[in-house]
């Protein structure tokens, strides 16, 4: 159809559209900016070594969710990180006894578990994470040990699952205010005697170690640190490309953060910004003991975080505008997530949300806390049934490319308060479905009436979509299930995740979004310049 028809056509399906319909601008041209190809990643808390479930690493069915995920970064860290000792062998050697071959580590993965075995497992977890985060909530830390097997478990899980390992490194061992390597430089000999490609972290929200530490640290003396972690990677053959992340502080807003971040300043200064591969920073939006089903559906909740990525990139700016920026750590609510809310359908509503709003703003990775374990806000279940955020990310990794559009949404009623949240990519071209040119939507709708969304460059061209909705309709947002178009998600068998399809819209015709609800939409052929 020739541009001034489809133009005319789209006003006056505006001019006839219902109050609940929203226009959406996309623009096509060019993009805002490209994401990592590992955008949205993983975390594994390092507190699951206080479990006896880290076995749970080679079961198949995990395995198969994590692969799932990939490409991605797997961040070993949390809170624990900071307490792990590692305890070498009396002999430095390559064992047999777990299946690894001397002449090749790269490509070689352990021995998955048997099922009976699994499910042992998976009942000691259950009983023993509620101890966990009793601990979490009191600040009662002890340190714990990280052996070679334990190592070379955690290791064979990420690579096996085609995730890129970041190890959280203890940064409490100090010598009178320096950091104390002796230990960590035992880790990394092992490691890189075990030919292992991973990369590093060096400590865990240091602006809270006098409370879990009774420990100060300065930002100029963290810089020193992260100086000497850099120097001491550089020392073995293995690890002089691996990547260097941190500080890992909390989010901003307190002056005692913004401090930390400055006193950075000078290592930048000194070295020319070339010691941290990325600037990583954590977020949450609530306090998971207090957090309510409204504060998980409230736009302004939502939109709090523009505020933080933008403090992050002033002070980000200033220290090293050439580096990237991650969220190292991120998920609803803090202290495990917020009971039966954060492992709900009701959930996904955060997570989109975070995702579109960070790539728009410039985040260049996303790590979700966590893939599993103890808390509320994991990604799959203690019974490693994977929760609707699982999916939704599955989803989100098979559409949505790297480079970022600039998407409008204009409003029919002029009162609307922001409920309906509109993000746009370039299609995922590793998908092999859709042709170069495609671009995916993804929408929310926090509002308890549907939403009519007029995508005026495309009413006229084949629109793919993707709903999901909660799978127990009787729980509705606290459904722990979810389907897509109308058809429950579940895993096939242990080694097979379900064939994710979508629906054909009929051309012209409004998308309607569901209340309560949230859907990606591939417009197969926008024919977007900026993502040919």
């Amino acid at each position: 159809m020739p541009f001034l028809e489809l133009l005319t056509a789209c006003l006056l399906g505006w001019a006839a559209a219902s109050p609940r319909s929203v226009r959406v601008q996309p623009e096509f041209t060019r993009s805002l900016r490209t994401v990592s190809p590992r955008f949205l990643s993983v975390a594994l808390d390092a507190s699951l070594l206080r479990t006896d479930s880290l076995d749970l690493l080679r079961s198949q069915k995990l395995i198969t969710l994590a692969k799932g995920l990939s490409p991605g970064y797997l961040r070993f860290g949390g809170t624990g990180a900071d307490f792990i000792l590692f305890e070498p062998s009396d002999q430095l050697s390559l064992p047999q006894e777990h299946g690894w071959e001397s002449s090749r580590i790269e490509g070689t993965c352990l021995n998955t578990i048997p099922d009976d075995l699994e499910k042992y497992l998976t009942l000691l977890l259950a009983l023993q994470a509620p101890v966990i985060l009793k601990e979490q909530f009191q600040q009662d830390f002890k340190n714990i040990t990280i052996s070679e097997r334990s190592v070379d478990i955690l290791y064979s899980f990420a690579n096996c699952s085609g995730l890129h390992l970041i190890f959280g490194l203890n940064a409490l061992l100090r010598k009178k205010q320096a950091w104390d390597s002796s230990n960590a430089q035992k880790l990394l000999q092992y490691c890189a005697m075990r030919k292992y490609n991973m990369s590093w972290e060096l400590g865990n929200e240091p602006n809270s170690f006098r409370k879990k530490a009774h420990i100060k640290i300065h930002g100029s003396q963290l810089g020193q640190d992260f100086e000497h972690l850099y120097n001491l990677l550089h020392t073995f053959k293995s690890f002089n490309h691996s990547g260097l992340y941190g500080p890992d502080i909390g989010q901003p807003g307190k002056r005692a953060i913004i401090t930390l971040l400055k006193g950075l300043s000078s290592l930048f200064l000194k070295t020319g910004g070339n010691v941290l591969s990325a600037i990583t920073w954590h977020h949450y939006y609530l306090n998971g003991r207090t957090a309510s089903l409204k504060d998980f559906l409230n736009p302004q909740v939502l939109d709090s975080l523009i505020l933080k990525i933008n403090q992050i990139f002033e002070i980000a700016s200033k220290i090293a505008p050439e580096k990237k920026v991650w969220l190292g750590e991120t998920s609803s609510a803090f202290g495990g997530g917020a009971p039966d809310l954060s492992d709900k359908y009701v959930a996904g509503f955060m997570w989109l949300d975070k995702l579109g709003l960070s790539a728009k703003l410039g985040i260049d990775v996303v790590i979700r806390q966590a893939l599993f374990g103890a808390g509320f806000y994991q990604l799959v279940d203690r019974t490693l049934d994977p929760l609707p955020d699982y999916w939704l990310s599955l989803i989100y990794k098979r559409l949505v490319g790297t480079r970022v559009l600039n998407v409008s949404a204009v409003h029919k009623d002029t009162a609307d308060n922001g409920t309906l949240r509109v993000y746009m990519h370039c299609t995922n071209p590793n998908s092999y479905i859709y042709r170069n040119g495609s671009v995916t939507m993804f929408a929310l709708n926090l509002s308890d009436q549907d939403k009519h969304i007029l995508l005026c460059c495309s009413l006229f061209n084949k629109t793919i979509q993707y709903l999901l909705q909660p799978g127990d309709s009787r729980k509705g947002l606290y459904s722990q299930s979810v389907q897509l178009n109308g058809k429950l998600l579940k895993m096939v068998d242990r080694k097979t995740l379900p064939i994710i399809t979508g629906k054909v819209l009929q051309p012209g015709k409004p998308i309607v979004l569901p209340a309560l609800s949230y859907a990606f939409y591939v417009v197969q052929d926008a024919k977007a310049p900026a993502c040919q």
